[in-house]
This record gives structure tokens, sequence and C-alpha cells, in this order.
């Protein structure tokens, strides 16, 4: 017997809800915001919105479907299955939060704040719901594969992310890496001694920086963008379905053993950026989401490229 088709409700707790968790009720809410001179009711009124629009499209899932509702928090904690139809209310960001944890599923973006979110990947209001799922279900319907992001380490842990994956250090420090890049790089920089030319690739550099960004074309409107407009860099920004990344070097620091040349580049499918790990650890995390993240100790390797998991997205 084919199961019956599941709409899965992705949202996240309001600022509203987080305030009276803090501060036990509107009214200690209300006063602890006024005595900064801010004002509850705009924040209120953002709760208001978002609840109706939940409420709006859980009524419009069929009767004969499955339907679950899914925190941002337990993302990492929910077992999402080939039949759902995944329904993102809230934010842009909500998207990319729960792409990483999908696997082709068709994805619908319901924006619950017209005017106040770009809008860029939430592209529909909850009235549409009922028609937009049966769109989903039935394969028809315009679909967008947005490229994702993968980094894949020696050890076989696995991270998906639709917008960029960052790997540094856990805090605020320098960590030390030895850099392997395919692809074509941007103009070269003068750097330290510690650069080689490798047969197949770019190069391979000992570098010691705040990190390495390696982002897609959905995330060209965001923090790859601003690394990319800070260095004036001659390559060109990526669209969301091109099958290529950007990468960029942050603050890479000269050193008698590290280098600066390799800063940036991009690469195709067919391409990696592998860093090998030579302090005490790094962390790779996608979209923001630190909290879950991949760890490499001293020695790990982790290569980071084009995934071949895409974010189905209704148009």
């Amino acid at each position: 017997m084919t199961l019956a088709p599941r709409a899965v409700l992705v949202h996240r707790t309001t600022e509203y809800a987080e305030l009276l968790a803090r501060h036990g009720t509107h009214g200690q809410a209300a006063f602890f915001l006024s005595s900064r001179d801010r004002d509850i009711r705009e924040v209120a009124e953002r709760h208001r919105r978002t609840h109706r629009a939940l409420a709006e499209v859980a009524a419009a899932v069929p009767h004969r479907w499955r339907q679950s509702r899914v925190e941002r928090a337990d993302l990492d904690r929910f077992l999402f299955g080939p039949e759902d139809v995944v329904v993102v209310v809230g934010q842009d960001g909500l998207v990319a939060n729960a792409a990483k944890y999908l696997s082709g599923q068709p994805v619908v973006g319901i924006d619950t704040d017209p005017g106040r979110n770009p809008g860029v990947l939430v592209r529909h209001r909850a009235a549409d719901a009922g028609k937009l799922l049966a769109e989903a279900a039935g394969g028809r319907g315009g679909v967008d594969e947005l490229t994702m992001v993968e980094a894949v380490a020696d050890d076989s842990q696995r991270l998906l992310a639709l917008n960029e994956i960052c790997l540094g250090p856990a805090g605020h420090q320098t960590i030390r890496y030895r850099l392997t890049a395919d692809g074509r790089p941007a103009s070269p920089k003068a750097g330290g001694p510690a650069k080689t030319k490798t047969g197949a690739g770019i190069g391979a550099e000992a570098q010691a920086s705040s990190g390495v960004l390696v982002g897609t074309g959905t995330g060209a409107t965001g923090w790859l963008r601003s690394l990319w407009q800070e260095r004036g860099s001659a390559l060109a920004l990526p669209g969301p379905a091109d099958r290529r990344l950007l990468w960029f070097v942050r603050e890479a620091w000269p050193s008698p053993t590290t280098g600066t040349s390799l800063v940036s580049g991009e690469l195709t499918p067919t391409e990696r950026l592998s860093l090998t790990v030579e302090s005490d650890r790094l962390v790779a995390f996608g979209d923001g989401m630190e909290s879950d993240a991949l760890t490499l100790t001293w020695g790990q390797t982790v290569h980071v490229g084009v995934s071949g998991t895409t974010l189905r997205l209704l148009g």
C-alpha cells in the first residue's frame, strides 16, 4: 500500500514567544522593551501573523494526507520521509535551515511577513497553500533545482548547506591548516613561501586564518556576496541554479610558514577544496547553524564542493 503524502510544516519560535519564555508574562516583556525605547506591539503582531499563517497552511492540507510539524531547533532530530512535502512557514533563512536535512523532497516556502522578508526562498502566501500542496505532490508546477554545497570529512562525516559552509575555529581564534584547491583561482596575491603547485589543481598552501567560506548562488545574496564585494573579486557570482561555487579565505595571515596566495577561487562539480587540519580543532557548519557542525582534529582532512543533492523549491 502506498503511503499518503505527509505535509511537514517547518517553523521557528517567534521573537515574542522567546520574550515570554524569558520574562514570564506579556506585561513584563513589554516593560523590558519599553525601558529600552522599544515597543512590544510590533513583535506581538509578527507573532500573530506567523501563527495565522501556520493555521491557514495546516487547514489547507488535504484530509487524506498525514501532517507533522517541526520547529527549527529540532530539525536535526526529525526524520524526513521520501513521500513528504515540506512547507516552510517563515523567513528565507528557515528554508536554508531545513534544506540540509532533505534528500530531494519538494519544498514550498510560505512568507509570513511579506514586505519584511526578501521572499527569495519563501515565495508564496498562506492562502495559496492548498494549490501548492497539490502541485508538489503531483509533480506539477515549476520546480527550481537550487545548488547546494557539501563538506565530506575523511571519517565519512557529511554536511550539506544551501547558502554556504564555513570552516574555521570553534571560537574567535586563528586556525592553521593546509589548503589544496582545484578549479580556477582569482587573481593571485603575493603570498608566503608555503605555496606549492600541484599537477591536478591550482595549488596547495599552508595557511593561518579565521576560516574559509564556500558559498552557492543562493548564498550570493548574503555572506558570500559581502566577501566578494569586499575583495573586489573578478570572479562572477553564481546564480542559485548554477552548478558552481565560490570560496574565500577570511583574513589569511602571512608568516614564515604560512602564505596568503590562495585566498579565493571557483569550483565546478568535478572540483574540490580540501583542508587538512594542522591545529587543535576545526569546525564546519552550514547556513549559520553552529549547533549542527562537523568537528575535525589535527591531521584530518575535509573536502568541500558542489553537492549531488539539490533543493527542489517550488517557483
